[in-house]
């Protein structure tokens, strides 16, 4: 009895980790030398931590000379700091140890709005290391670390944007 109960307890998890899974939304310039491929966040964005949500996009260029490019946008809920200085650092700090960052400059009023992409130099990587969470180096450090459950869901939508055709 207590093996079946687990066995349905890990399928619902499993179907409820899934359906967080989002659609691969494709767009084709009007010359058709880049193509787009994102996630489909018409409804609402992913969640990567609490309060921090993300979308992931790659651009794909014709020839043999161009390569693609990867970006994560980052979108922290509610989020507006006063900083003193004119740029601020995010950076998601990975598994291996390696850094992901980039910096923001902030806007006129001297409040940053809690957006910011990061370029994906390497998304192979990325899909083998885990994210273990995104630091915001603001008046003080605002540090998002993320669940087990939000990691799978990220690797998963990682590999279907690097695998969308």
């Amino acid at each position: 009895m207590k093996k079946s109960i687990l066995i349905f307890v890990f399928l619902i998890g499993n179907m409820v980790a899934n359906a967080q899974v989002a659609k691969i939304v494709k767009q084709v310039n009007e010359a058709g030398d880049v193509a787009s491929f994102e996630l489909d966040c018409s409804v609402q964005f992913q969640t990567l931590a609490k309060g921090l949500r993300y979308n992931i996009t790659r651009h794909e260029f014709k020839g043999p000379e161009l390569k693609n490019s990867y970006r994560l946008l980052l979108v922290m809920d509610g989020f507006y700091s006063n900083t003193l200085n004119k740029t601020m650092t995010i950076s998601a700090v990975l598994n291996d140890g390696t850094i992901i960052e980039a910096k923001k400059i902030i806007e006129d009023d001297g409040f940053f709005d809690g957006a910011c992409t990061l370029k994906i130099k390497d998304p192979k990587a990325l899909l083998e290391a885990n994210i273990d969470k995104v630091i915001v180096h603001a008046d003080k450090d605002v540090v998002y670390t993320l669940s087990a459950q939000n990691k799978a869901v990220f690797k998963k939508n990682l590999e279907n944007v690097i695998n969308a055709k």
